[in-house]
Order: structure tokens, then sequence, then C-alpha cells
């Protein structure tokens, strides 16, 4: 599926790199809140899948990887 598959045309300037990437190619993510969902992709495969989540899945998301940390 492609971004444009899941979300319609996500203008590029929207998404938001994780903050733990690094620029030496690292493994890394970017997400955007568009059409009342968050979307994550691979930063190194803009063109691939996109996973969509509802806000409180996102959540609970973050959540649990703050307490994993």
């Amino acid at each position: 599926m492609s971004v444009e598959d899941s979300v319609g045309t996500v203008p590029e300037s929207v998404w938001v790199k994780s903050s733990h990437s690094s620029g030496e190619g690292g493994e890394c993510v970017e997400i955007v809140a568009w059409t009342g969902a968050l979307h994550v992709r691979d930063s190194k495969d803009k063109a691939g899948p996109v996973l969509r989540l509802t806000p409180g899945a996102w959540a609970e998301f973050v959540g649990f990887a703050a307490r994993q940390a």
C-alpha cells in the first residue's frame, strides 16, 4: 500500500522524522497526523507501506515505548 493509497496525497513537508534518527542511514521512522489518524512509514522507503493508527492506539504505543526505555 502506498502513502497515496492509505492517506491521499500527503505533502512531503508534513512528515516528521524521529528525533532518534541519525544522518548516517540508521533505522528511522516518519510520522504524520492526517485525516484523523497517525500514519507511520520507514523513512528509507517512502513509497513503501504506511501503518495507520487511531490516536488512542498511537498514545498506547508511545506510552509503552516510553516505559521500555
